[in-house]
């Protein structure tokens, strides 16, 4: 027990230059912008609005987002609270770790050939997870706590499972109703954090194959384990199944993304290998966080190495087929790392690549090596020994070196930007991070330094909207002369290809600058940008509300406002902030019909009463049929 306390406190020490650091990427719009993780009171109606708040999914992950709420009642919105609960999770999820990693070695040694030192091969798996580079954006990246939550659940499902089908190798009855309750505690708990903990009954069906077999005690099949695979695991993934691929099918769940389904599963192929190597031998110029300058795979030959990565993909699930018997933690590290990847790299639409990705997949394959480097020797040191040392030796001081970058913005930023100089959006953020830094100064040389940067972003293949954005505003906040080539731009990119989220959150920040009257715009320039925005195809219920508020508030257009915010709504029913939106200008418009559907259905959506005020201030004003002009 004393070497794994000295486990966690050199993760500790690792992870804690990085604790100094800000917020960073999307834990703007979870957190730092999002008025419901930080409410002033903690009724069930505060409470219900802030696990409800998350922009991240349409699941909302309410535990995460009811920690974000506590973070703020203990210690505001200063970051360093939060990171170091980030860490006190993944320093708890490391004592998972090694619990379940002496649960699988038990299992295995009870029917295989024993392990050497099965406690110092937990051990060492388990200090070299928690300091692994790659697992570091699920530490120091706030919202990451949405995974890093999630997993605890799946290390504890998972470890629960294992002892209870361990219990029942001995004869132990209650093992089973044991292992029901991980399984399906484990995954609903986890699945309140994120939806990726709905893979933990995929987890338990290769340790439950590759080490337990499902047998009983006598060694004869137990028809008890196949049903309860069956139930958790077959039924639901035909149902979601069921459920999902008529939505993949719709041309509009592919519009704000620069592939499609099969595209998106060519580029995985090429990917997933990729964080093999990420993992095991990563390289400061890999673990950039920004990956948006990834080339699409259009063909197994463009590029070449798309076919590369599907034989590499083969060779591996061959592998583990061929060792199935012999070593078979070697094949189930395999299976769990490609299991981890079963919702994020296959058909969901989501970006991608991201590290944080292989939280739970990276002990799959510490799980497959570990025990392989880690064997006794004649000698009292063997070639995989040192291996293993200078591996664990390196990971500590690449994850170190990273957390020092992550504990200052600025150098943060600087550090991503030399790791991905052909990445926009490293480029964007280093050039919005000196923007920062120099207070907004319009004499100060880092804001000439950071127009230079943005500029550069702007001009980089497939670059957002947002260098120019930033240009734009910042320019018009200090009251100088913006380039008129910065607009032309703008709309030309939105011309070229539909828009993405961040093209969507840059036109609602330009709106909310000149509606607020802080900001003065050309005539003509946004109308050019919502119009590009809006010709490809099917309406998108996001950029249909920031439209429906130009047209409204700043155009004083009702007509169009009240068309557009009708369509947001119709893009997206269960959006409340599109219903309270379309019913405000009802009322102003004399339409309490409208109005009157638009509460209707808001008092659908008012789970736990989160919507109570908004719903009475509808009540109130439809009562009066009056409403100031800006909703």
């Amino acid at each position: 027990m004393r070497w794994l306390t000295a486990a966690l406190l050199l993760a500790a020490l690792v992870y804690l230059p990085g604790l100094s650091g800000s917020w960073f990427f999307d834990d703007y719009p979870n957190i730092v912008h999002n008025d419901a993780v930080q409410p002033r009171a903690f009724g069930i109606a505060e409470l219900t609005a802030a696990a409800l708040s998350s922009p991240a999914s349409d699941l909302k992950r309410p535990l995460a987002s009811l920690t974000f709420a506590a973070n703020h009642a203990a210690g505001g919105l200063d970051p360093f609270g939060w990171k170091l609960v980030n860490l006190a999770i993944h320093l708890a999820n490391g004592v998972l770790v090694w619990l379940l990693c002496l649960a699988l070695l038990r299992a295995h040694d009870r029917r295989f050939r024993a392990s050497s030192r099965p406690d110092l091969i937990a051990l060492l798996i388990a200090a070299a997870w928690l300091v692994l580079p790659i697992n570091l954006t699920a530490v120091l990246f706030v919202v990451q706590r949405m995974e890093s939550l999630a997993n605890l659940f799946v290390l504890l499902g998972l470890l629960g499972y294992t002892r209870a089908r361990l219990r029942m190798q001995y004869g132990d009855g209650r093992g089973m109703a044991s292992g029901v309750a991980s399984l399906v505690l484990g995954s609903a708990a986890g699945l309140l954090a994120k939806e990726t903990a709905v893979l933990l009954p995929l987890y338990a069906l290769l340790v439950e194959a590759l080490l337990f077999r499902f047998r009983d005690a006598a060694g004869k099949h137990d028809r008890r384990v196949t049903a309860l695979f069956v139930m958790v695991l077959l039924v639901p993934a035909l149902l979601g199944s069921a459920l999902l691929f008529p939505w993949l099918a719709r041309e509009s769940t592919w519009a704000a993304r620069d592939f499609d389904l099969v595209t998106r599963l060519l580029s995985e192929a090429r990917i997933v290998p990729t964080y093999i190597a990420w993992t095991l031998l990563p390289l400061p110029q890999s673990l950039s966080f920004y990956h948006d300058h990834f080339e699409i795979s259009r063909s197994l030959l463009h590029p070449w190495t798309t076919a590369l990565g599907v034989a590499s993909i083969f060779a591996m699930i061959a592998l583990a087929w061929l060792m199935r018997r012999r070593r078979p933690l070697v094949s189930l590290g395999i299976g769990l790392f490609f299991a981890c990847h079963a919702l994020t790299a296959t058909v969901i639409p989501l970006e991608l690549i991201y590290e944080h990705r292989n939280y739970f997949a990276s002990f799959g394959l510490l799980l497959a090596l570990v025990p392989l480097l880690a064997e006794p020797a004649t000698r009292p040191m063997r070639p995989g020994h040192l291996l293993l040392g200078a591996l664990i030796a390196w990971w500590a001081g690449t994850t170190a070196f990273t957390a020092h970058a992550w504990g200052n913005p600025l150098r943060l930023a600087a550090d991503l930007s030399v790791r991905a100089p052909d990445s926009p959006r490293a480029q964007f953020a280093y050039g919005l991070a000196l923007l920062q830094a120099s207070d907004y100064s319009p004499d100060a040389p880092l804001v000439r330094e950071a127009e230079s940067v943005l500029e550069r972003a702007s001009a980089m293949p497939g670059a957002s909207i947002l260098p120019e954005q930033t240009l734009i505003l910042t320019r018009s906040l200090m009251g100088r002369p913006v380039e008129p080539r910065w607009w032309d731009r703008l709309v030309a990119k939105l011309q070229d290809r539909a828009p993405n989220s961040e093209d969507i959150d840059a036109l609602g920040a330009l709106t909310r600058c000149v509606r607020d009257r802080r900001c003065a715009f050309p005539d003509g320039r946004m109308d050019d940008a919502f119009a590009a925005a809006a010709a490809h195809g099917q309406p998108q219920s996001k950029l249909s509300s920031i439209h429906s508020d130009w047209a409204w508030n700043v155009l004083g257009d009702r007509e169009l406002g009240a068309r557009l915010a009708k369509q947001a709504v119709e893009a997206k029913p269960a959006d409340a902030d599109a219903r309270i939106a379309l019913a405000r200008i009802a009322i102003v418009l004399g339409q309490p019909e409208v109005a009157r559907e638009q509460i209707t259905a808001l008092e659908r959506l008012n789970l736990g009463g989160r919507l109570d005020r908004d719903i009475a201030e509808l009540q109130r004003l439809a009562g009066s049929g009056t409403l100031r002009r800006d909703r």
